[in-house]
């Protein structure tokens, strides 16, 4: 038995984008009813663990310029951001600032009272906003309360979407299993936001949360939109051993130090005007080249890293402005940075790729819209710059929140409810994977995915370990992974695992299959066979449509406005 419920306006997950999208609908009509449909609790969702800041021009008074930050984002994208999607979010996010401190965020102020503001990599002042280094957490807590004001806004905690169902060009609605109670629903809506965060946990070393899996990216796809852009993954140059956990660039900011086993500050040799404030591709692989030329040092746990010393910033600043990541420090690495200084190597941190959008968040699908991380409008590129992805996820919550209202106000009655695509789904879920059979364990699976990725599409990568990567990815595919030991109805994380893993699978696949094709070095895809950027031939985005044997693959215009690719120094 399906079980039904309708909205208005559906939107797939909780995080910053979500929440942004649903108070601006909220706002907008209090007549139409939202709903937020999240795999987890609200304030669980991803969002809460950014740390370091939100990009914005605050003080044109001294000396900064909306222009500045277009081309600092153009040029850290080097060169593949749309330019007419950085202009976008360089002149709305001054405004969201403001308007998150008029809701109540505690932004961290300077003596006179004025928002506070520290230095980001790759940009030519500093303009990463910040709330100690606990941004995401006030912003998301700020985002949740505001919500509260509106009685339109229902939340779904706990539900797992699985498919978009839709007549061929336009969103009716979606599939859902509710985790606490293990029952099945079709939830009809007339539009759409996916708001489901990246996907880097196809990667074992990871920053993100293990809840960020590609089933939002996936059911997408499955529904016959583009990913684009997906070999573009960003390894934040500061992942502490051995969790992997993040610290922030927030750290850098501060004046922290990247040293060497030599005790240099190595960046002088490859980003010598912005030194460890280069843009995180650059930092990234320059820790990959010292260690390479056995200028790193061995953690205990064996894997090669370099340090992070931040003693000489102070006890005081630590606490003051560094808090989080102390904290984190001390849990999870035994080491309290204020007295000793901290392993870090590369991580993976952020998907530059996602659902392809235009400049208003709108995907190819009538009725459905992208925000936020699981977007891809590119504004970032091949490289984004740090704070300007909570930055991104408010303005495209809000933009999408407002467009989703005009299409909703003027959207008719639609054809029949798709009956027998609910149907199908239920067969593939629940025929496919709850009573599938197989004796390969698929958490060992999952386990040899994400190693795989981290072996063979790292920070460096050449065709070798790209096209092995892949077979043995494709191999693992073909192996009895899909059953579910636990026959539990009520809160069955075994079947959602599974259900994951199973997205995990496509999208690892275009990551690497686009890597392959991407015969150049440009932002975070950097080849060692191919170092050079290629304007004449990969000056284009790269798209992804589903097809059950393997994606096809298509390229996209760049939109370039005001400046020419150049090359790109610090």
């Amino acid at each position: 038995m399906v079980g039904s419920i309708e909205f208005d306006l559906i939107i797939c997950g909780s995080g910053l984008a979500g929440l942004r999208a649903a108070i601006e609908a909220a706002k907008k009509n209090s007549k139409i009813k939202i709903g937020i449909v999240s795999k987890v609790q609200v304030m669980r969702s991803h969002s809460v663990s950014a740390e370091g800041g939100t990009a914005a021009v605050l003080f044109e008074d001294e000396g900064d310029t909306i222009e500045s930050h277009i081309y600092d984002t153009v040029k850290g994208s080097d060169f593949l951001a749309d330019q007419d999607v950085a202009k976008r979010l360089c002149e709305e996010m001054p405004q969201e600032i403001r308007q998150l401190d008029h809701w109540g965020m505690p932004w961290s102020r300077r003596d006179d009272g004025r928002i506070d503001q520290r230095n980001f990599g790759g940009y030519s002042f500093p303009r990463a906003t910040y709330a100690s280094d606990k941004v995401g957490f006030f912003e998301m807590q700020t985002l949740y309360d505001t919500c509260q004001k509106f009685e339109n806004i229902e939340y779904l905690n706990e539900w797992f979407a699985t498919s978009i169902i839709h007549d061929g060009n336009k969103f009716m609605g979606l599939t859902a299993i509710e985790i606490s109670s293990g029952n099945f629903y079709q939830i009809k809506a007339k539009a759409l936001i996916i708001a489901t965060g990246g996907a880097g946990r196809i990667y074992s070393f990871s920053t993100y949360a293990l809840s960020s899996t590609p089933d939002g990216l996936d059911m997408a796809y499955r529904a016959g939109m583009a990913l684009k852009d997906m070999e573009f993954v960003q390894f934040h140059p500061t992942g502490i051993l051995p969790s992997g956990i993040l610290i922030t660039e927030g750290a850098r900011g501060e004046g922290g130090y990247l040293l060497n086993n030599k005790g240099e500050r190595f960046m002088k040799k490859y980003a010598a005007a912005k030194m460890e404030l280069a843009p995180r591709d650059i930092v990234s692989r320059a820790i990959m080249t010292e260690i390479n030329e056995g200028n790193g040092f061995k953690h205990e746990t064996g894997v090669d890293c370099m340090k992070l010393d931040l003693r000489h910033l102070g006890d005081e600043k630590i606490k003051e402005k560094l808090g989080g990541i102390r904290e984190i420090s001390i849990k999870f690495s035994g080491v309290d940075p204020a007295d000793e200084i901290l392993d870090i190597r590369p991580v993976c941190h952020y998907m530059m790729g996602g659902i392809h959008t235009n400049i208003d968040g709108a995907t190819e699908l009538q009725g459905v819209w992208a925000a936020g991380e699981a977007a891809c409008n590119s504004v970032h590129g091949s490289n984004r710059l740090g704070a300007n992805s909570t930055s991104e996820c408010i303005v495209w919550g809000k933009i999408t929140g407002s467009l989703a209202v005009d299409y909703i106000e003027k959207s008719t009655n639609s054809n029949p409810w798709p009956h027998h695509l609910v149907t199908l789904e239920e067969k593939r879920i629940y025929d496919g994977i709850f009573r599938g059979n197989g004796d390969v364990n698929p958490y060992d699976i999952k386990q040899e995915l994400t190693d795989t990725m981290n072996e063979k599409a790292y920070v460096y990568k050449n065709e070798k370990n790209l096209i092995e990567g892949l077979k043995k990815i494709r191999q693992l595919k073909e192996q009895t992974w899909k059953h579910v030991d636990d026959s539990a109805k009520e809160y069955n994380t075994n079947f959602i695992n599974v259900m994951e893993l199973d997205s995990m699978f496509r999208t690892a696949e275009i990551v690497l299959i686009g890597a392959i094709n991407r015969k150049e070095s440009r932002g975070a895809h950097s080849r060692t066979d191919y170092p050079k950027r290629d304007d004449a031939n990969f000056l284009h985005h790269t798209l992804a449509y589903y097809d059950p044997k393997e994606p096809i693959m298509k390229t996209h215009p760049v939109t370039i406005t005001n400046y020419q690719p150049v090359e790109r120094k610090y």
